[in-house]
C-alpha cells in the first residue's frame, strides 16, 4: 500500500512538472496564465514568477494586467526578493491607484524597503529610505488598517538609527587616547546625539560618556586650558546628577567630581 501511494505521488509530481514545462514553452497565453495562477495559489512562487514574467508584457494595458502584476509582485515578496517586490508594488500603486489592492500594495512596497534595512552597525542608507517610504504610506493612507504595523516598523527603524548614532559617539570615547581632538569629537557627537534623539533610551549612558569624555579632556589638558575645561566638565557632571541622582554610575561620577574639585582648587588658591 505504501509503495502504491509513493508511486502515485511521484506520478502526480512528474505530471505537475511536465505541465509546468509545457506551460513555459507554450505559445498560448491562457495556458501560461492558468498555470501561473495555479502555482501562485499553491505557494510555488518561484515557478509562478517565471511564468508571470513571460505573460505580463503581453497583457500590458489590458484589464488582466492588474491582477497579474499584483500576483507577480507578491511572488517576489514571498520569495524574499525585496528589491524587486518593493519596486513592482510601487509600480502597481502608481498604475492602479483606484485598485482594491492599491493600499495593500503600497504597504507591502514600503515593508519591502523595511526588510532591506541592514543591522545597525552597517551603513544605514536603506534604513533612511525605508523610513521615507513608510512615512509616505502613512501620508497617503492615514486611516489604513496597516497603520499600527507601519508605526511599529518605523519605531524599529528609528531605534536602529538611534543605536547607530550612539555607538558612533561611544566609539569616539573608547578610541580616544589623551588626544584633545578625540575627546572633543566624542563630546560633540554626544551633544548632537542628545539633541537629535531627546527621548532616547540611551540618554543616561550618553550623558555619562559625554561627562567622561569632558572629564578626561580636562584632566589631561595643559594648564592654560585646564581651568576652562574643568568648568565645562563640572557642568556636565551637574547635569548628570540632576537627572540621574541614583544612577548605577554614581560612584564613578563621584570620583570624577572629587578629582575635578581637587584640580580646580589650584586655580582658586591665590599665591
Amino acid at each position: 500500500m505504501k509503495k502504491f501511494v509513493y508511486i502515485l505521488l511521484l506520478a502526480i509530481t512528474l505530471s505537475s512538472c511536465s505541465e509546468y514545462q509545457k506551460a513555459l514553452k507554450s505559445e498560448d497565453l491562457k495556458t501560461k496564465v492558468d498555470m501561473a495562477t495555479k502555482l501562485f495559489e499553491a505557494g510555488k512562487f518561484s515557478k509562478a514568477e517565471k511564468l508571470f514574467k513571460q505573460v505580463i508584457p503581453k497583457y500590458r494595458g489590458k484589464p488582466q494586467a492588474e491582477r497579474l502584476m499584483f500576483m507577480s509582485a507578491m511572488s517576489s515578496y514571498q520569495m524574499e526578493d525585496y528589491h524587486i517586490s518593493g519596486y513592482h508594488f510601487e509600480r502597481f500603486t502608481d498604475g492602479y491607484p483606484k485598485s482594491d489592492k492599491a493600499e495593500e500594495a503600497a504597504f507591502l512596497s514600503a515593508k519591502s524597503y523595511y526588510m532591506l534595512s541592514p543591522v545597525y552597525s552597517k551603513e544605514q542608507g536603506e534604513t533612511i529610505e525605508a523610513l521615507e517610504k513608510l512615512q509616505l504610506f502613512i501620508n497617503r493612507y492615514p486611516d489604513s488598517e496597516y497603520l499600527a504595523e507601519t508605526n511599529k516598523l518605523i519605531n524599529e527603524l528609528d531605534f536602529k538609527l538611534e543605536k547607530k548614532a550612539f555607538e558612533i559617539a561611544k566609539q569616539y570615547n573608547k578610541i580616544a587616547y589623551f588626544e584633545s581632538s578625540d575627546y572633543e569629537a566624542a563630546i560633540k557627537a554626544f551633544d548632537n546625539f542628545l539633541i537629535e534623539f531627546p527621548g532616547t533610551s540611551f540618554r543616561e549612558e550618553a550623558m555619562f560618556y559625554r561627562l567622561d569624555s569632558s572629564f578626561k579632556l580636562a584632566i589631561n589638558s595643559i594648564r592654560n586650558k585646564k581651568e576652562q575645561r574643568l568648568a565645562i566638565a563640572m557642568g556636565y557632571y551637574n547635569t548628570f546628577i540632576k537627572y540621574y541622582p541614583n544612577s548605577e554610575r554614581t560612584d564613578e561620577v563621584a570620583k570624577m567630581n572629587e578629582e575635578m574639585q581637587t584640580q580646580l582648587q589650584q586655580f582658586n588658591t591665590k599665591s
